[in-house]
């Protein structure tokens, strides 16, 4: 017999202290920064501003960096008016989210200190998610990747959504415990705790590092063949 507390106890832990199983190897790995753009990382630029993702951001530069250096494709998205916002889920007007009549002046963008470069994609998105009406999949599967590492924000939102998408396509997921960033603090916590008991292995910027850089170097796959060739 399994007793209530018992079942509680075992619960508790793998929210607190679970841990997925599998490698994170540079050469089947994609980052993925989420809408780190004006509205939400320029200070005070909009009502939708989220302070602890410009305090993050930095930290989140500094592995954006440590992936390139190990040719870790890096895929930036952007929530953004797209369609004319024929493709939005039309609940999302009815909710919160929307309670004010501030406009973007213009078509999103990331914010300028983020660093993106020319030849990084970037893909402009409807929804929370990544992979909702977005190319996001096709792009991973011909870049040969099975995992990415989801960073940016909101982490209870487009982070956590699209770590949800990315489980249920059979990705493997690294969250980013503290390269990810919401607007209420107390809600970051929570949301790591479900995702690290049931869709990703959650991990700090440093752990992801030293995963990515002391990781042996696995077969080639398609691509890689393709640029020996």
């Amino acid at each position: 017999m399994y007793t209530e507390e018992w079942v509680t106890a075992r619960a508790r832990d793998a929210y607190e202290h679970g841990r997925a199983s599998f490698d994170v190897r540079p050469e089947r790995t994609a980052l993925l920064v989420i809408d780190m753009q004006d509205e939400f990382v320029r200070p005070g630029w909009s009502p939708y501003w989220v302070p602890a993702a410009t305090r993050m951001a930095p930290r989140l530069c500094r592995l954006v960096q440590a992936c390139r250096a190990v040719s870790v494709p890096v895929i930036w998205t952007i929530f953004d008016d797209t369609h004319l916002g024929l493709d939005r889920p039309k609940a999302l007007r009815h909710l919160p989210h929307s309670d004010t009549d501030w406009r973007r002046p213009g078509p999103a963008e990331v914010w300028d200190q983020m660093g993106r470069r020319p030849d990084e994609a970037v893909i402009r998105k409807p929804s929370y998610g990544a992979f909702y009406d977005t190319p996001l999949d096709t792009m991973l599967r011909n870049l040969d990747r099975d995992t990415v590492i989801v960073t940016g924000t909101l982490t209870n939102y487009c982070c956590g959504t699209t770590a949800r998408q990315a489980y249920e396509r059979g990705y493997k997921v690294v969250f980013g415990a503290d390269v990810t960033a919401t607007d209420d603090e107390s809600r970051q916590e929570p949301e790591l705790a479900v995702l690290r008991k049931g869709f990703a292995s959650v991990l700090t910027a440093q752990e992801i590092t030293h995963h990515l850089t002391t990781a042996d170097a696995g077969p080639p796959g398609p691509a890689d063949r393709a640029n020996t060739d």
